[in-house]
């Protein structure tokens, strides 16, 4: 606190303003960068809705399909949920451009869906597509 000897009216107390405005620059700055490393989230990329058809018809194209309940079908052929990544190694195992595409339900839970694309970044697919759904 400031105090303020002499003068007309005799002593007067101010509030400091400086360490306050000091303590609150720090903290914004510790919040800014806290912020950075919170965002968290999976790089993949969304094909235009009316290019869907097309990507799924694709005959190069792998389609990694996800039901709920943990059932997966890849190109149409069902694959058990434990195996899912040993299929796709053996899938990519031969093919030079690792691209899958993966589809899931409407009213799948967001865990499947990311326990598909790691099992596709671990099987060493260099790009997940998500196919969104048909309006």
């Amino acid at each position: 606190m400031a105090v303020k000897i002499g003068g007309k009216g005799g002593s007067m107390s101010d509030i400091n303003m400086t360490p306050m405005i000091d303590i609150m620059l720090v903290l914004l700055i510790i919040f800014m960068i806290v912020q950075q490393g919170m965002q968290k989230g999976i790089e993949v990329q969304v094909p235009p809705t009316e290019e869907t058809a097309d990507v799924a018809q694709a005959i190069d194209q792998i389609v990694l399909d996800i039901q709920p309940g943990g059932t997966y079908f890849l190109n149409q052929e069902p694959v058990p949920a434990g195996q899912l990544q040993q299929v796709l190694t053996n899938t990519f195992s031969t093919r030079v451009r690792k691209v899958i595409f993966v589809r899931g339900a409407e009213n799948l839970a967001y865990g499947e869906v990311v326990y598909a694309v790691d099992a596709a970044r671990g099987a060493g697919v260099d790009l997940v597509g998500l196919v969104p759904r048909s309006p």
